[in-house]
């Protein structure tokens, strides 16, 4: 029995090591992301939902055309087993420690099959929250290029060049969209619906809110170097304070998981030490006991998480 507690623990151990360096590999990649995007100073006030201008037939048989919707991710067998085993493992290791029963714990590890749905919502929210950093670099290369005198079509192709030196990875998201855009452009398609196009695939509200305006001032002949300026700066405001927050809540989130396992272990540790002192809590009444403190540390888990996440 106590073999295969130390076995489960290890499981447990090891698969939380993976989760650890899944989830900060991610956040590295965005922090990466980050680095390298520039501040104007130029304020802009974001504007307030404008008439759709383009034909939501264009923009509905473009989502038909088997491009990137980023509200949608379709995960492999692969990344679904191994989200399984991300919470499936660890929770057996939980149910074995609490009751120190292999059937119990099999039963609890069933929690796992529900994992998958929540990893793609992770995985959905770290896409877009990547494509909007990138974004906000994309429109400073407008920028510059609206600057030096340029068409906004041909802004478009000599933002892509200036991207692909930034971001050399071909599959770099930004860079995929702006090529499409520029080859739609090419194939005679307006820029407004090609770009519409891609801020309601986005899903991504300075996407869209730039959309908006980037329509009402080709139409009506506005200032689109200072939008595009105003608009880059509020995106990287946002960006620095959810950044801010992100550094400010880290330590308390450590500390949070930490609060969460600590009770897991100290109760491992009594019940393979000093299993005789422990025995009550595995018989009759002690059973309830346990549930309900797996119930209340399920609680603080959701609370925690809900605290701790933090919208601009």
């Amino acid at each position: 029995m106590k073999l295969i507690g130390l076995v489960l623990l290890v499981v447990f151990a090891v698969f939380s090591l993976l989760y650890w360096r899944d989830k900060r590999k991610s956040r590295s990649d965005d922090l990466s992301v980050n680095s390298s995007h520039h501040n104007p100073s130029a304020r802009w006030t974001q504007p307030k939902s404008s008439a759709r201008m383009v034909n939501s037939t264009d923009v509905k048989r473009t989502l038909m055309d088997g491009l990137t919707d980023y509200n949608e991710y379709e995960l492999t067998k692969k990344q679904k087993l191994l989200a399984i085993c991300m919470l499936g493992l660890p929770a057996m290791c939980v149910g074995f420690i609490f009751y120190k029963s292999l059937m119990m714990s099999l039963l609890i590890s069933a929690i796992g099959f529900l994992f998958p749905r929540i990893r793609r919502k992770q995985l959905i929210r770290g896409r877009k929250n990547k494509l909007n950093v990138q974004f906000k670099q994309a429109l400073s290369c407008l920028s510059s290029a609206m600057t030096a005198g340029k068409s906004i079509e041909s802004a478009f192709k000599e933002a892509l060049e200036d991207l692909r030196v930034l971001y050399p990875d071909p599959s770099c998201l930004i860079v995929v969209e702006f090529s499409i855009l520029c080859r739609r452009v090419e194939n005679g398609e307006p820029i407004e619906t090609a770009l519409y196009s891609f801020a309601e695939r986005s899903h991504i509200e300075d996407i869209q809110n730039f959309a908006d305006v980037l329509l009402t001032c080709k139409r009506t002949g506005g200032n689109l170097i200072e939008v595009m300026k105003r608009t880059a700066s509020v995106i990287g405001e946002k960006l620095d304070i959810t950044q801010d927050i992100a550094v400010m809540v880290a330590q308390k989130k450590f500390e949070s998981k930490v609060l969460l396992f600590a009770p897991v272990m100290i109760v491992a540790v009594l019940a393979f030490s000093s299993p005789d002192y422990m025995e009550p809590l595995y018989q009759g009444a002690g059973k309830l006991i346990m549930s309900a403190s797996i119930a209340v540390l399920a609680v603080c888990y959701w609370l925690t998480q809900k605290i701790m996440d933090i919208k601009v």
